[in-house]
């Protein structure tokens, strides 16, 4: 279905900002490669958008969809009108504080924290400094968005690919955070339209189990 009509409704989307149902509509396309709609939602933003939170959406489609079509989606946004002027100091140096990343991968796995990071620490020492700096202290723990809507945005993207372990600690996440279980319910409620129904059905059934 494309994004230039309007997506289907749901009384949990009344728990979402405007704004952020766009965010996320946004970030399933992209994360999904869904190419036409992705642009559709470009040419459909208000005046004042894109803004710094639409960069900053877009900046974590590498983290959860890879480099390839993280540079393919920005091509098909520049054609469609582009993502608007950056921010001052909106462009971060070469050098990041890595506490801010850690801070939020705390946050998310609470308790279970030591041990997801001993687990990805023992795939690769390489493999766990992407994840804790690359990931984590770059991307996802920048000035620019609420932790609260990138773990909305992560909820999303999992749903869309079929990654239930992940979905799971990030519908936790999204809560510790500080988002409600009828957002993370509206979250996908909002992509709903574009996600294929068995991992939709699927994405529910684990928001059902661990957001609570």
């Amino acid at each position: 279905m494309s994004t230039d009509s309007a997506h289907p409704s749901s009384p949990a989307d009344s728990h979402l900002a405007d704004g952020e149902v766009r965010l996320l509509r946004l970030f399933a396309c992209a994360v999904l490669g869904r190419w036409d709609e992705l642009a559709a939602v470009r040419r459909a933003a208000p005046p004042g958008e894109p803004n710094r939170a639409w960069r900053e959406t877009l900046l974590m489609v590498h983290v959860y969809a890879g480099a390839p079509r993280a540079v393919e989606c920005h091509a098909v946004l520049a054609r469609a009108g582009g993502l608007g002027t950056l921010d001052p100091g909106e462009v971060e140096g070469e050098v990041v504080p890595r506490e801010r990343g850690e801070a939020l991968f705390d946050a998310i796995y609470a308790r279970q924290s030591p041990e997801v990071r001993a687990l990805i620490g023992g795939f690769h020492p390489d493999f766990a400094r992407v994840v804790f700096h690359d990931c984590y202290a770059r991307i996802l723990a920048r000035p620019g968005l609420a932790a609260r809507l990138r773990e909305l945005l992560a909820v999303v993207a999992l749903a869309a690919t079929g990654q239930p372990r992940q979905l799971a600690s990030h519908a936790r996440g999204a809560l510790r955070c500080g988002a409600t279980r009828p957002e993370v319910e509206a979250a996908l409620a909002a992509v709903a339209d574009l996600l294929e129904p068995a991992r939709l059905a699927e994405a529910r059934a684990v928001v059902a189990r661990h957001a609570s």
